[in-house]
């Protein structure tokens, strides 16, 4: 672990191209001549190197209980799924039965609403007065009481006869 003596004099101490110590810088004793002059700081003379090292060259070992740890995780993890779904699984299916049910009462709103329009209209178009006033427009008048309309069947079959054999 570094100082911070250490590491500001890291500069001084370390090469980072070729590995060779630097010798220590000499301890110079304050003397009493000059009373500002700081006294050492602790591990001063402490000098830390930084050694590149090739591991190219290595292989890593397997490790054999790798795939059983794997394989022990994807199926926690399965299980932690189905639980999970499981779980939420009926809260989706009342929020989608919701969802129908709403849709349901607004469609039952509106067939309801164009049943009611229906019978209105129904009951506009049956009124005997419209229906008189449309009878006089296509002049369909009650016959008198002594009017009677005879149909003469003719030879070429235009009419059809009802006769009992």
């Amino acid at each position: 672990m570094a100082t911070l003596a250490t590491y500001f004099k890291k500069d001084e101490a370390v090469t980072y191209r070729e590995e060779r110590a630097v010798p220590p810088p000499t301890r110079v004793v304050p003397t009493a001549a000059d009373p500002y002059r700081l006294r050492t700081l602790p591990n001063e003379d402490v000098y830390l190197f930084c050694k590149r090292i090739d591991n190219s060259r290595l292989l890593r070992e397997k490790d054999p209980r790798a795939p059983r740890e794997c394989w022990s995780a994807i199926g926690a993890l399965a299980l932690l799924a189905v639980l999970l779904t499981g779980a939420l699984t009926p809260r989706l299916w009342g929020t989608f039965a919701g969802y129908q049910l709403q849709s349901l009462k607004q469609e039952r709103q509106r067939l309801t609403e164009e049943r009611s329009r229906l019978e209105v209209d129904e009951a506009t178009l049956l009124s005997p007065a419209r229906l008189e006033k449309l009878a006089r427009a296509q002049k369909l008048l009650q016959p008198a009481p002594g009017q009677v309309v005879h149909l003469e069947p003719g030879a070429d079959g235009s009419l059809a006869m009802n006769l009992r054999k």
